[in-house]
C-alpha cells in the first residue's frame, strides 16, 4: 500500500487535476473532501470517452403524443455528458469507488482489482483515505508470498 497518496479535492478544476496527474505521472487519483473522506476517484476512464461514446448520442427513443419514451438507459447518457462537460473534479469523478480496508486480505484486493478492472483502489479506514493499493502492489506482494 502506498501511504499518503496524491489526492485531489472535489472543488479542483479539471485543468488542475490534469496538471497534478501529469506532474506525478499518475493514471488517476482519489478524491478527498476537506475532512479527509474519500468521496470518489478519477481514473483514465473518467478522463477519456471511448470511441463508441464520443458522439454522446441520446439513447434510442420514440416520440409519442408529444412525449419522449427512451428505449435505453438515460442515466448512462447523463453520466457521459456530465463527464464530457465537466469543469470540476466533482463533475467528473466516479462516486462511491470500490475501496479496501487496511486489513483486507491480499487475495481479496487482487480479486477486486481484477473483477472491477481497476489499476488502483483507495484504502479507507472509517471513511478516511489512508493509502492506495495498485495492481503492481498486489502483483509484487503475490510474487513475494510465493
Amino acid at each position: 500500500m502506498q501511504r499518503d497518496p496524491v489526492t485531489v479535492s472535489p472543488e479542483d478544476t479539471v485543468e488542475s487535476l490534469l496538471r497534478t496527474l501529469r506532474e506525478h505521472e499518475l493514471p488517476g487519483a482519489p478524491v478527498v473532501n476537506g475532512g479527509g473522506r474519500c468521496v470518489g476517484i478519477v481514473t483514465e476512464s473518467d478522463l477519456v470517452l471511448r470511441d463508441e461514446e464520443e458522439d454522446l448520442r441520446l439513447p434510442l427513443h420514440i416520440d409519442l403524443f408529444g412525449g419522449t419514451i427512451f428505449l435505453g438507459p438515460v442515466r448512462r447518457f447523463e453520466d457521459r455528458l456530465r463527464k464530457a462537460i465537466a469543469a470540476t473534479v466533482e463533475d467528473m469523478m466516479t462516486r462511491e469507488p470500490v475501496t479496501v480496508a487496511p486489513d483486507t486480505d491480499l487475495h481479496e484486493a487482487a480479486r477486486l482489482i481484477a473483477e472491477h478492472r481497476h489499476n488502483r483502489l483507495p484504502v479507507v479506514a472509517h471513511g478516511r483515505l489512508v493509502g492506495v493499493v495498485t495492481r503492481l502492489d498486489v502483483l509484487e506482494a503475490l510474487v513475494a508470498a510465493s
